[in-house]
């Protein structure tokens, strides 16, 4: 058995979830934080079995696409002076860990 934790944005979350769930897969996802811009993620939970794992992964690629947007970007000029310009960068996509789950127990 394997346990997947896909990191995705939270506009891709939802098509994603229900097309994993659409398949059969148990999906939980968790509200997280990315580091980089500080933007709202969502973490999605699977588990499923061995064999099933590149099937998640192949729907986990087909919702999840990377575009460019362009956010403000702040700089400090002295003490008190900052500028905003725009900056473009990449957002979307997915990260994906399959990781191997010694035990699996549903109570």
């Amino acid at each position: 058995m394997k346990l997947i934790l896909a990191i995705m944005s939270n506009d891709d979350a939802p098509t994603a979830s229900g097309a994993l769930t659409k398949d059969g897969y148990s999906v939980t996802r968790l509200a997280t934080t990315g580091g980089f811009l500080r933007a709202g993620n969502t973490t999605l939970l699977i588990g499923c079995e061995d064999e099933k794992v590149e099937r998640a992964i192949a729907i986990i690629g087909e919702y999840s696409s990377r575009r460019t947007e362009v956010v403000p970007a702040t700089s400090s000029y002295d003490i008190g002076r900052f500028a905003t310009f725009p900056v473009e960068v990449q957002v979307g996509g997915a990260t994906i860990f399959v990781i191997d789950v010694a035990q699996f127990i549903k109570l």
